[in-house]
């Protein structure tokens, strides 16, 4: 059996990476870009640092912004549309995981539209052709959906999100620059950065984890829990450090899957529109003492990338408490909730723990689970 790894053509990495925008777009000979982004980036002026490089440069471009936290069936319909509309050739995405995922969803309905019932994309889908080019320019330092193979649709109708996994749909040019993520409040930076950190550690205990992607993943947990902190504070070296780390984690998860957390997250951000990286923060903790058993040695890692001394001195029991211990402090101290209480209706839980069981990233958690039991770990964060 061999192992695939999928990464970006290009990426761009650094305070004004996005001037680099108008060399790729002249050098690979794109004519009119959809920019994608969200209306509140284009309220803050965020949307402009990159529209005003395409200006500069005389490079054609129409606006689309009908983009919503959790981007729904109707988002990507509609940006098919203005697609067409404009007569573009290229996508250019710019936000966190919403306007990307976004943009992934167009570029491949586009290239591919046998496929334009958006709920055809779920799971593993048979396209034949690789998305329109895709441009993406991160403002957040969570996703790492600028380097994945992966989207996350909502199916408002039926309350629940639709995990898409595509080779096709990865962006050729990834321009990740810390400046573009200044402007994001303390809470969503510590949201998307305790998101970048749960990559980070399912996919490095995830069944489909080897070598390769373990070296992204402890390398990622070791960027993300130094700065993050700082990144909360705003300080330049945070932003450019967890710029980095979420990237890193990018690279390694898209390639071999997640676990649970990011299961029972994906239902809380489609009935409840969670925060996701909340969500994944708060489930965290509580997965990874369920996924004890089935991880071996390598807890004793996540321990030793997160700054905890003596591993080596330690029992297994005592490494394994001691990762999970990190990873609880780090996000009390970026101030994320402790509990699903004031989330979770109880007598949602069973609609939760089905969709969660449901779910494309729930095969790859390590240790083999049930509907019942996770119904009892949602239970245990109320």
């Amino acid at each position: 059996m061999s192992n695939r790894f999928i990464l970006n053509e290009t990426s761009y990495h650094g305070a004004g990476a996005i001037a680099a925008i108008a060399d790729e777009v002249k050098g690979r000979g794109f004519k009119k870009a959809l920019v994608c982004s969200d209306p509140d980036l284009i309220k803050f002026g965020v949307t402009k640092k990159v529209t005003d490089v395409l200006d500069g440069a005389g490079l054609a471009y129409t606006l689309y912004s009908e983009i919503k936290p959790n981007p729904t069936i109707e988002n990507v319909q509609s940006g098919v549309a203005a697609f067409k509309a404009a007569q573009a050739d290229y996508l250019i995405a710019i936000g966190g995981g919403s306007s990307m995922d976004t943009a992934k969803a167009i570029g491949i309905i586009i290239a591919n539209p046998e496929f334009a019932d958006v709920r055809s994309l779920e799971g593993v889908a048979d396209t034949k052709n690789k998305s329109v080019p895709i441009l993406a320019v991160p403002t957040t330092a969570g996703t790492a959906a600028e380097v994945t193979i992966n989207y996350v649709i909502t199916d408002a109708e039926k309350n629940r999100k639709m995990v898409c996994v595509d080779p096709h749909d990865i962006p050729v040019v990834a321009f990740v620059d810390p400046e573009m993520m200044a402007s994001m409040p303390k809470g969503l930076t510590a949201a998307t950065g305790m998101d970048a950190l749960t990559h980070a550690i399912e996919g490095y205990i995830t069944k489909g984890a080897w070598e390769l992607s373990d070296m992204f993943h402890l390398k990622a947990i070791e960027i993300i829990s130094r700065s993050l902190r700082a990144a909360v504070a705003n300080t330049p070296e945070g932003r450019t450090d967890m710029a980095l780390g979420q990237y890193v984690a990018g690279m390694g998860f898209s390639n071999v899957g997640l676990g649970i957390v990011h299961s029972m997250a994906h239902p809380l951000g489609a009935l409840y529109d969670t925060p996701h990286g909340v969500a994944n923060a708060i489930i965290l903790p509580t997965v990874m003492e369920y996924n004890a058993p089935a991880t071996g040695e390598k807890y004793r890692e996540i321990a030793r990338a997160m700054g905890v001394k003596g591993v080596d001195e330690m029992s297994q029991e005592e490494y394994r408490k001691a990762a999970i211990d990190a990873v609880k402090q780090l996000s009390t101290d970026v101030g994320i909730p402790a509990n699903l209480k004031d989330i979770v209706k109880t007598e949602d839980i069973p609609f939760l723990a089905q969709s969660a069981y449901d779910d494309a990233c729930r095969p790859g958690n390590p240790r083999d689970t049930s509907v019942e039991e996770i119904t009892e770990l949602y239970k245990s964060l109320l």
